[in-house]
């Protein structure tokens, strides 16, 4: 009933002169003022240049509304124009309500698109906390949204399983295996000493040979490396399943390198001209598009910074045909957007 009324404001607007106005059609505080209530007058007296109430005449004349929609129609105040609906219209909608359950009100403005919606995305490097979890209920609701508007939603978590935090990881997982084995190795600087990380050494200790851990560290770590991303991301699914939170796809960081698409992103950039080097390193001239400064993408020893597998995913989620892809991002990554941008 609303959408036909609010149609029908619309074409008298584009009549009196104004196609484009923007007026609110909305339920009243009091219910003595109607159902239905729009300023549509009032946001055609500046275009229009007229009284308010003047205009709010004209409106009211123009207006073709059945019966069966609305039974009267008043003129109030400095020219809100109030509407009261029909009866059989209102108990029409009841049955409509009744007939549809829970899918009463959804929509289909999206059918067709597809939205990407990436969040929570924690580091596999230990338990979620309470920030990971304002992520989930945003991200989570913003799909639920989006499904409900009918999109095509992919609820997706992108796994930072690359770089020196991984390193730090397995150093510290193996400290804890030497120290659980009666040894005096320390956790690496800057590495990890939670206390799962002793759980995790004890079920090493039961899971794999003891010859393992009497080797050297460079033998062990292809064999670790996987076992403890597996094992912590697994913790961290099912926490967010108890959440009620799933995920239709988890990208890893470390496929991007291993699939070529850290190079194909670096190609892109290179062939748009938007890349330069200085002082043995490139750059990537984000400066041109609203950042402060160009950004470093490798640095003077031949590693890639940050940036460059962000660039990749974001490069790779276009590339897989979504109309819109949004982020979900922690607080403290607001500095992250511009370059990212």
């Amino acid at each position: 009933m609303s959408r036909e009324l609010q149609a029908e404001l619309a074409r008298v607007a584009a009549t009196l002169g104004a196609p484009d106005a923007e007026f609110v059609l909305e339920r009243p505080r009091d219910a003595g003022h109607g159902d239905l209530a729009t300023n549509l007058a009032l946001v055609l007296a500046k275009p229009l240049r007229s009284n308010p109430r003047v205009i709010a005449e004209k409106v009211v004349a123009e207006l073709a509304l059945p019966p069966t929609l609305v039974t009267r129609t008043e003129i109030a105040g400095p020219g809100f124009i109030n509407f009261w609906l029909a009866g059989d219209q209102l108990s029409l909608q009841v049955q409509a309500i009744i007939e549809q359950g829970s899918d009463y009100g959804k929509s289909v403005i999206g059918t067709g698109r597809t939205v990407n919606i990436e969040f929570v995305s924690a580091n596999p490097t230990g338990p979620l906390h309470v920030g990971h979890g304002r992520g989930a209920a945003l991200g989570d609701g913003i799909a639920a949204l989006y499904e409900w508007t009918g999109h095509r939603v992919t609820r997706e978590f992108y796994i930072n399983d690359a770089g020196v935090q991984i390193d730090k990881l397995v150093q510290s997982l193996w400290a804890r295996i030497q120290q659980g084995r009666g040894g005096r190795l320390e956790v690496p600087e800057g590495g990890y000493h939670g206390e799962y990380l002793r759980e995790a050494a004890d079920l090493a200790l039961q899971r794999f040979p003891r010859a393992l851990f009497e080797g050297a560290y460079p033998d062990a770590r292809p064999i670790l490396r996987p076992w403890i991303l597996q094992l912590l991301r697994e913790e961290q699914r099912q926490l967010l399943e108890q959440f009620r939170v799933r995920f239709d796809r988890w990208t890893s960081e470390q496929s991007l390198y291993d699939q070529g698409k850290v190079a194909h992103a670096l190609e892109v950039l290179a062939g748009r001209g938007l890349t330069y080097e200085q002082d043995g390193a490139l750059w990537l001239r984000t400066s041109e598009f609203g950042d402060d400064k160009d950004r470093v993408l490798r640095k003077q020893d031949g590693s890639y910074t940050y940036l460059v597998p962000d660039i990749a995913y974001h490069v790779d989620k276009h590339e897989r045909g979504y109309d819109l892809a949004i982020d979900v991002w922690g607080a403290d990554h607001h500095g992250y957007i511009p370059r990212l941008r």
